[in-house]
């Protein structure tokens, strides 16, 4: 028999690196560089930061290159990378500049910020909970998903993603584990894209999901 699914909560605390970019040839050079943590932060920070409104754009490359650099092009391309469809944070780092490169190609001025505009490059460092909940069964889960803080909804179906097994989120991998056939309703929960949403929508998903599953 499985054991019961231990739910843990998290926070991301901010180490900054001190490494600015001032302009777009400066952002290729750091990216070259930068300690994984950065383009994690980068990317996934943003959803465990309290927001008042809705963000323009999801991963932090793309909001500076509206704000910035005023390169609504490249806000647009940037943006459209989903961190999800990568199978690590070098890959990922790899279609960053690949993007960047493109914008650097094309143009003869090189894209500058203005003063106090300048990209901050900001590590991550996640600190995880034991909340002492225990799920024994899918049906618990269903009960009880809607009521689990949103750090809980983020470390086990978004940073999971990056500790083995590789890809896959806790919930998946727990119900993969359980007597009984929950290989449906695993797949399901892992189809699922956490990426442009908010970790209060993704919840409400789940719940939806277990419901309509009948567990």
């Amino acid at each position: 028999m499985a054991d019961p699914f231990a739910v843990k909560d998290c926070a991301l605390i901010a180490i900054a690196t001190g490494e600015h970019a001032q302009n777009l040839r400066e952002m290729r050079d750091h990216l070259l560089t930068v300690h994984p943590g950065c383009i994690y932060h980068h990317f996934w920070g943003g959803m465990l930061q309290p927001r008042f409104d809705e963000p323009e754009y999801m991963n932090d490359f793309a909001a500076w290159a509206w704000r910035g650099l005023h390169d609504p092009g490249l806000a647009e391309r940037l943006a459209l990378i989903d961190p999800t469809h990568y199978r690590d944070l070098e890959e990922l780092r790899r279609e960053l500049l690949e993007v960047i490169e493109e914008r650097l190609d094309e143009t003869e001025m090189v894209p500058w910020s203005r003063t106090g505009q300048a990209f901050h490059f900001i590590r991550s460092r996640i600190v995880v909970f034991d909340t002492r909940i225990r799920i024994s069964h899918p049906r618990e889960l269903r009960d009880r998903i809607g009521q689990l803080p949103l750090g809980s909804v983020f470390y086990h179906f978004v940073d999971a993603r990056r500790r083995a097994p590789i890809g896959k989120n806790d919930f998946s991998a727990w119900l993969m584990s359980l007597d009984g056939d929950w290989s449906e309703l695993a797949e399901i929960l892992g189809n699922v894209d956490p990426y442009f949403t908010t970790l209060a929508e993704l919840r409400r998903e789940f719940e939806e999901v277990l419901k309509a599953y009948a567990v």
